[in-house]
């Protein structure tokens, strides 16, 4: 099973058209699942990809008066000196550096598998991919800020993926997670980790969700880091 979070369902999948080779392990946001973003991956499937799109487990969130929905952890506001919930957001990270190693369990490497998510699970997606120790292929990050930042660098002086590609995506109109905390979090990432390898793009009039020309580019930047390899 995907660690330790048996409350959670299996996740929603979309297989590779022919033997997977690279996989995307891809986190939905607060309140929402996976089978929406399973869905949106199916529209820019590549044959050799798997997509991976895992449901969070049911919690109480004090953000929406402590009633119970899909988060991977707990959120207590939204300005920039807002309690974390660091234990959870560390358990969260956990789980997914479970279900990572049993991709490579199945047969994938970690250096094949990119790991991404859209708001909440954006964020938790560059948390893990700031403190795990196996190599990621790269990370999407739309619409969302890294979680304790103030734990780095100190948190990833020993990371696997300080030359890791990240894609980090945002909407300029966005009213949830303000189009600041995008910029402020692409900037703090470029202290931690080889900044040339930092695309920040900006969505002109788009709000806390995704758009089709984001899809394109999220698509070709899965093309460039997870490419077939030449005996498929």
């Amino acid at each position: 099973m995907c660690g330790n979070n048996m409350s959670a369902p299996l996740p929603a999948i979309v297989p590779a058209a022919r033997k997977a080779t690279a996989a995307v392990i891809f986190l939905h946001g607060l309140g929402d699942t996976g089978h929406g973003w399973a869905d949106t991956f199916a529209g820019i499937r590549i044959p050799h990809v798997k997509y991976i799109c895992p449901h969070a487990p049911i919690m109480p969130v004090s953000l929406n008066m402590r009633m119970s929905m899909p988060s991977w952890f707990d959120i207590h506001g939204l300005s920039p000196d807002a309690l974390e919930d660091e234990s959870g957001i560390k358990r969260a990270s956990e789980n997914i550096k479970a279900m990572i190693d049993q991709e490579v369990k199945n047969g994938i490497p970690s250096h094949r598998i990119i790991l991404g998510g859209f708001s909440q699970g954006g964020a938790l997606s560059l948390y893990t991919a700031l403190t795990i120790q196996q190599k990621l292929a790269g990370v999407v990050a739309l619409s969302c800020w890294l979680p304790l930042r103030n734990s780095f660098p100190q948190a990833s002086a020993n990371s696997a993926n300080k030359d890791i590609h990240v894609l980090q995506c945002h909407g300029d109109a966005d009213p949830m997670v303000p189009f600041v905390f995008g910029t402020q979090t692409a900037e703090k990432m470029k202290s931690l980790i080889n900044p040339s390898n930092i695309t920040f793009k900006p969505y002109r009039g788009l709000s806390h969700c995704a758009c089709p020309e984001e899809m394109v580019d999220i698509k070709r930047f899965i093309e460039k880091q997870l490419p077939p390899i030449r005996d498929e």
